[in-house]
């Protein structure tokens, strides 16, 4: 997600947000890596769904399977996939190349976690630099040298 914003001294802002397939918060703080990666995660996804296969083609056909437990069945197998990528970690970056005048060039950078609180926070810094040229300082951006 890229956004574009004039500030109220006249700089131009440039709003990224990226998706952190990694947790870049967990990555500052541990000295270790203790996560297993995604291969556990595949490997189980595959097990379930493998099971879900066997127990849809060894159903007799005497059986008459609702429409809502399979629903229900789909459901469950997503709910968690779907849930880790709605509730990743963004890496939110308001840049400015600075001006011709006083104003240096300035970088402020905040991790925020799901989709929706991206888009809420990326509209709230928008709006605070269109009012006071800069991001909040007590938001979730902070300034980098």
């Amino acid at each position: 997600m890229n956004r574009g914003v004039r500030g109220s001294d006249g700089r131009d802002w440039s709003i990224r947000a990226t998706l952190e397939w990694s947790n870049p918060i967990a990555a500052d703080e541990f000295e270790h890596d203790v996560n297993g990666g995604a291969a556990p995660a595949i490997l189980m996804g595959g097990v379930l769904l493998l099971l879900l296969v066997v127990f849809v083609v060894w159903t007799p056909d005497s059986v008459i399977v609702p429409s809502w437990l399979i629903l229900l069945l789909v459901a469950a197998v997503l709910f968690f996939p779907v849930r880790w990528v709605l509730r990743r970690p963004w890496t939110i970056t308001a840049s400015t190349p600075g001006d011709q005048d006083e104003n240096p060039p300035e970088t402020w950078v905040g991790v925020v976690r799901g989709v929706v609180n991206v888009r809420q926070e990326i509209a709230q810094v928008a709006r605070h630099i269109e009012l006071y040229a800069e991001p909040d300082m007590n938001g979730e951006l902070q300034p980098v040298e």
